[in-house]
């Protein structure tokens, strides 16, 4: 089966089974897509621990301040792109610049060069020219920077009208992928390529009703491999075949993952023990309880359950058994204490 009809199968199961309706699910699916993305550029920081950072403000301990910030702009600058989709708003060079300046806020700087001075921070474009990693082929020459960023806002902005009413979602898709490719191409930017070209891939699929491809943190060789393929190939196969991989692998690992969850559930209002509940999929639960309480342990059973979108009783019964086996204690009183890891 060929790629394209691959991804049409799960789509249309993906839709029949109604998994983007659930409650919260574009909310945590908009954190898995930039934790994946500051993962690539070098970030550390979890799903969980930007679950807590998000929503309840608390910073991951042990984790540099500057991935968590890193994280914190990239949301906002997703927020901002997902405002701007959905009132089908034309990409720009002053757009670009200002989404890049709420990315590069708190990881930007000012440099200085024979051609002048530019802040990352605040969106300014690249006044020097830079490679593709150690002994990697050159970019873009960067006085052609402005002129190659206004034909891509121009190109992008007429296939985007041309796509906004088609029956073709694959249409859709590859022309996102090669948005993403382009600007990436371009490289307008000292810092900060990547995850731009990233946020505004979605940001397109955001407008078309798709569901976002997210890149996973850990295919970043494939994925960078398949940008050098298809820049030196100078064909956008390479890239888009990748891409359809990758988003045709999530979407049956959500598709499964929903399965089993609505199979446990049927399961459990049926009488059955919860002991018939997936082992593996236990112990991932018991995992992301384990980091929570590492980045603060005095987050409450009840924060758990909201984070995790599971019921506080099946908090309790992971808590005693992450106890039992020594991982955890509880330190102090009930209310007011502490949760150690051992």
């Amino acid at each position: 089966m060929e790629l394209t009809e691959q991804l049409i199968r799960l789509l249309n199961e993906y839709n029949e089974l109604g998994i983007g309706e659930q409650i919260n699910h574009d909310k945590f699916y908009l954190y898995s897509l930039i934790t994946h993305s500051t993962a690539i550029e070098g970030s550390t920081v979890t799903e969980i621990e930007n679950q807590l950072l998000f929503d309840e403000g608390i910073t991951a301990k042990g984790r540099p301040m500057q991935e968590q910030l890193m994280n914190i702009d990239l949301r906002n600058a997703y927020e901002q792109s997902h405002r701007l989709a959905q009132k089908h708003t034309e990409l720009t060079v002053d757009g670009l610049k200002a989404l890049s300046a709420i990315v590069m806020k708190s990881t930007g700087g000012t440099y200085n060069t024979l051609q002048g001075s530019f802040d990352a921070s605040k969106g300014d474009l690249r006044l020097v020219n830079v490679t593709a990693g150690f002994g990697g082929q050159s970019y873009l020459d960067y006085r052609k920077v402005p002129n190659r960023l206004a034909d891509f806002c121009d190109n992008t902005n007429r296939l985007r009208a041309e796509l906004t009413d088609a029956h073709s979602v694959i249409d859709q898709y590859l022309f996102s992928f090669d948005v993403h490719l382009d600007l990436v191409t371009i490289h307008p930017w000292v810092d900060g390529n990547g995850r731009m070209s990233r946020l505004i891939m979605n940001q397109i699929q955001f407008e078309f009703g798709l569901v976002p491809v997210r890149i996973n943190k850990e295919d970043k060789a494939e994925y960078i491999q398949a940008l050098i393929d298809s820049r030196e190939r100078q064909s956008n196969e390479p890239f888009r075949n990748f891409m359809l991989r990758e988003h045709i692998k999530n979407l049956q690992s959500e598709i499964d993952n929903f399965k089993r969850t609505q199979s446990t559930n049927s399961e459990a209002k049926g009488g059955q023990k919860m002991q018939m509940v997936d082992r593996k999929s236990g112990q991932k639960t018991r995992e992301a309880i384990l980091e929570m309480i590492v980045a603060n342990g005095k987050v409450t059973s009840t924060q758990m359950a909201q984070t995790l979108g599971i019921n506080r009783s099946a908090v309790s019964k992971h808590l005693k058994r992450l106890q039992d086996s020594g991982i955890i204690k509880r330190e102090g009183p009930d209310k007011g204490g502490v949760w150690v890891k051992c």
